[in-house]
């Protein structure tokens, strides 16, 4: 079974739907068969490789959101992350354009270390205050998870994962997907947001059952069974 899904670094939800499906599959039993792919979006391409404030004055000015219901919507969103076991910090995000993360995160995949390096940028963004779009930070991240520093650069100055990154862009229109975490299972099934656990565990085994219907095999023309009525004797 493989699950597919998008997501920004630069997405707090993201990182809680994260841990809300982890914790479903943790519980899965059949686990060690579901491949997770993670794909890529960015909720504003527009952004600069940095901007020059807070995640507050970047939502109140170029969202034009109320900077009171902004302050009360990172409330809300660092006590469901703390739900979750993390630790969002909000006041320390440092707003920046994910694309170049985008790009590790694809190199990182074709390593085998994808889910490695989502995490710490999920935590770094969030967590720590770092810049997701400084080559510094991108470069210890990738190193920390195996990946060499001479790979990371040359993959960020030639642009060689751009057109992949893009390509999960174009995909994600083609699904229908506007926001995001967005979950894909096995192309049949999606779910939107950071669901709670349960329903993500419900969906894993729903999605399992059909592509794993139980075969019934005859053993002959009578054998020793119970039913309704009794057991056989």
């Amino acid at each position: 079974m493989k699950i597919e899904i998008w997501s920004d670094v630069a997405c707090p939800w993201c990182y809680i739907g994260k841990r809300r499906f982890e914790s479903a599959l943790a519980a899965f039993p059949h686990k060690d068969s579901v491949e997770v792919q993670w794909r890529s979006y960015q909720l504003d391409p527009t952004l600069p490789d940095h901007y020059d404030g807070t995640e507050l004055g970047y939502l109140a000015e170029r969202k034009g959101m109320d900077p009171g219901q902004v302050a009360g919507m990172f409330g809300h969103v660092a006590e469901q992350a703390a739900g979750e076991g993390l630790a969002y910090d909000f006041d320390s995000v440092v707003v920046a354009n994910s694309f170049n993360a985008h790009q590790l995160l694809h190199l990182a995949g074709a390593n085998g270390v994808a889910d490695a390096v989502k995490e710490a940028l999920l935590s770094g963004h969030f967590e720590h205050g770092e810049d997701i779009g400084a080559r510094e930070y991108l470069v210890r991240t990738g190193v920390a998870a195996g990946l060499s520093a001479d790979e990371i650069n040359s993959a960020l100055d030639t642009d060689e994962y751009a057109d992949e990154v893009r390509q999960d862009f174009a995909e994600a229109r083609s699904l229908g997907i506007s926001g995001v975490p967005f979950f894909v299972i096995d192309r049949k099934y999606g779910i939107s947001g950071a669901q709670p656990s349960a329903l993500f565990s419900q969906a894993l085994e729903e999605a399992w059952q059909e592509a794993n219907p139980l075969t019934m095999v005859a053993a002959g023309a009578e054998a020793d069974a119970c039913g309704p009525d009794g057991c056989a004797v």
